[in-house]
């Protein structure tokens, strides 16, 4: 739980690729605009097939129906009807059919004559027969019989009564007209209507991808735009084209891009500032700081020779201005990792040897305050004085804040990507590390004791470890031993020039 990133993390951010959508924006733009054209161009086709159906069977239905009639009223019929020459009206009359010749049946009674070689059709229907009985007039169905269609017409023959009034004679007349070329025209309609739909679709298709690239163009220049301001360049912007909601878009990017990029410059400025300050200052107290440790170490030898209050009062001097040249030092390292100033000067060397110099220098080498766990043989390329301060801020921040005895470990492992790393462990039997503080461990001056305010480190020690650490290729994280304690793990590569080079290229 630190604020560092994980193992790895650079490399997969920089080798991170937009992925591609099946199902973009570009499929869903061109997806809408082709079924727009296909309900379009499927209605249109639809309601004209329709239509002209319907006006090729409506002028052979109203020519057949029209002519039928005119034909039956100028047919004159003796009653009662009997079989013989009845037989010859008929075919007489089916050969005056209109728009084609028809088969005409005529029935009265249980009479059944017709002009072809049945009596009887098998195409009239009983619904037809009823309608002829209740409509004088006459009345007319179309009826598919085995996948032929037939116009079918019944007419009754009547005697007047008056000028507005008939009288049904019984003698009832029925003309079959068979609708195969209308069907043939109704199908060669459809044929065209489909292969006129297609094409149409096929030519939506091109101003759909215009329509499309319209769109696409300024949300690929946003996105591209994003991305580069992301990557630093916040002097991006889109080219403005137009006055419609796209155009607006870009220009609210733009303006919004520059007020960042007015923000970011004053933040650096005032960072750029702030560094010079403590960088600045730093320096200006070195020399005077070092005069001021010289007269304390003489101030201290003689106290023991002094009233008790001066000799109180010049201990404490001394310990305060050693406080303040540690903090000069932080200081004045800190900056030099904010200016990017800070080099690493690599070389290979024995790590256990290294940690045990360390404890040594700072004589944290008995058991009672720190013990080892430093197997032999792990070799790494490590800038000695550096890892030297890594060691030292942590050891030196588990004695002051955890509990003795601390323990320091050392093993090898390996990272998910496969990077062989070193691995250095500092814990110690204290309290731990409460929850809230997990966030804010590695920055500078925090005390994760608010009631701590004074004490013998800078605050700078552990984001000092962590920069170290990072100018390496490496991280640290922060956390509790299950039985009490806080712990502090370190991994670095085991060659440190080959995961800065990967450290360049994520960056």
């Amino acid at each position: 739980m630190n604020n560092t990133a994980g193992p790895g993390d650079g490399r997969e951010r920089g080798e991170r690729r937009p992925r591609v959508r099946a199902f973009g924006l570009r499929t869903r733009l061109l997806a809408a605009f082709l079924l727009v054209a296909a309900v379009s161009a499927g209605t249109t086709a639809t309601l004209t097939y329709r239509e002209a159906r319907n006006a090729l069977l409506q002028t052979a239905q109203d020519t057949a129906v029209s002519t039928f009639r005119e034909h039956v009223q100028q047919t004159g019929f003796g009653l009662p009807v009997q079989g013989e020459g009845v037989e010859e009206v008929l075919q007489d009359l089916a050969r005056r059919g209109k728009p084609r010749p028809w088969v005409v049946f005529a029935e009265y009674g249980s009479v059944r004559v017709s002009s072809g070689e049945n009596p009887v059709s098998t195409v009239i229907t009983p619904e037809l027969r009823r309608a002829a009985l209740d409509n004088p007039y006459g009345s007319f169905q179309r009826v598919v019989k085995d996948g032929v269609p037939y116009l079918t017409i019944a007419m009754p023959t009547v005697f007047k009564t008056g000028p507005y009034s008939v009288l049904p004679s019984g003698l009832v007349l029925y003309a079959v007209m068979r609708l195969t070329d209308e069907q043939l025209n109704v199908d060669a309609l459809l044929v065209a209507a489909r292969d006129g739909a297609l094409p149409g679709l096929a030519v939506a298709l091109i101003p759909g991808l215009i329509a499309a690239r319209s769109v696409l163009r300024p949300v690929r220049e946003l996105s591209q735009a994003a991305r580069s301001m992301g990557s630093g360049k916040l002097d991006t912007r889109i080219p403005v084209r137009g006055s419609d909601e796209l155009a607006d878009m870009a220009r609210t990017f733009n303006k919004s891009a520059g007020q960042l990029e007015d923000s970011v410059h004053e933040l650096r400025e005032a960072e750029a500032r702030a560094r010079r300050f403590a960088s600045d200052v730093s320096h200006e107290l070195r020399t005077p700081l070092a005069g001021m440790l010289a007269v304390t170490e003489v101030l201290d030898e003689g106290a023991d020779h002094l009233d008790a209050d001066t000799a109180r009062a010049v201990r404490l001097v001394s310990a305060e201005t050693g406080k303040l040249a540690v903090l000069v030092e932080d200081l004045m390292e800190i900056s030099r990792f904010d200016a990017r100033a800070a080099e690493l000067n690599a070389d290979e060397v024995d790590v256990a040897e290294a940690i045990r110099k360390t404890l040594q220098t700072r004589h944290w080498d008995d058991d009672d305050r720190v013990r080892t766990e430093l197997p032999a043989g792990i070799r790494a390329r490590l800038d000695p004085r550096r890892f030297d301060i890594v060691i030292a801020n942590l050891v030196g921040n588990a004695l002051r804040h955890g509990g003795a005895p601390v323990t320091v470990r050392l093993h090898t492992g390996e990272r998910p990507s496969g990077t062989p790393v070193l691995i250095a462990e500092v814990a110690d039997r204290g309290p731990g590390i409460r929850p809230e503080s997990f966030p804010y461990i590695f920055d500078r001056f925090y005390k994760a004791d608010a009631a701590r305010t004074r004490s013998a480190g800078s605050g700078l020690g552990l984001a000092i470890t962590q920069e170290n650490v990072r100018l390496h290729g490496g991280t640290i994280r922060a956390g509790n031993a299950p039985g009490g304690g806080a712990v502090f793990t370190v991994e670095i590569p085991l060659h440190a020039e080959t995961a800065l080079r990967a450290e360049e290229r994520a960056e």
